[in-house]
């Protein structure tokens, strides 16, 4: 399989994964017009203490944690391609297109505002500048690929136990769920079909109820 269909491949398995859980949420989540461009730019924003820019004061870049930002972006994102296009195997063709083209971004807090200003302006997800963010923080499509499967099914797996009636467990033996889910992650194989049901059962095995 060539890298650019190895790359549709993996946007369309993400697509449908957020879908599902859009409509976990709100089955008529596409008519409820949610503002997914405000919470792009306003992730963006929050993004930017996580990797420093005040030049009055030292900052270290938490790369770990920008990634992770990254990630909840993709979920923005995602969401909102979905809410203007029905047609997931030509968002996936587009967006693969968009993160595979060029960029002469070499300063991250460029190419994020040229992100935010896709959503500020155009109410757009744009993924030419998010391609140049994911590669200024040294993550690929296949590690956007492992994080974002992660997070989405422990977001599933939140769901399933209780997390909206205020039941779940957050710490599970000492270690947040978040931590268990990174360590879950990095031990299993991202190219099997069976990745996303690997994580939840690996989850189900650890969770302490």
């Amino acid at each position: 399989m060539s890298e650019s269909a190895i790359a549709i491949k993996q946007i369309k398995h993400m697509l449908g994964m957020q879908d599902a859980m859009n409509n976990r949420i709100s089955d008529t989540w596409r008519e409820d017009n949610y503002e997914w461009y405000r919470a792009i730019w306003v992730e963006c924003a929050e993004m930017l203490d996580h990797h420093g820019w005040k030049w009055w004061k030292h900052q270290q870049c938490d790369v770990a944690q920008v990634q992770l930002e990254l990630v909840d972006i993709f979920h923005f994102g995602l969401a909102l391609c979905l809410m203007n296009e029905d047609d997931i195997e030509r968002i996936a063709e587009q967006l693969a297109e968009q993160m595979n083209q060029p960029s002469e971004h070499t300063d991250f807090k460029l190419a994020l505002e040229q992100l935010s200003g896709a959503a500020l302006t155009n109410k757009a997800f744009d993924g030419v500048s998010f391609a140049a963010c994911m590669r200024l923080m040294d993550m690929d499509l296949d590690e956007l690929f492992r994080q974002y499967v992660g997070k989405n099914t422990l977001n599933f797996f939140r769901q399933d136990h209780g997390y909206k009636a205020g039941t779940y467990i957050k710490v599970w033996h000492g270690k947040e769920d978040n931590e268990v889910l990174a360590e879950l992650i990095s031990s299993l194989d991202t190219s099997s079909d069976d990745f996303q049901s690997n994580v939840y059962q690996g989850l189900k095995d650890a969770y302490p109820a």
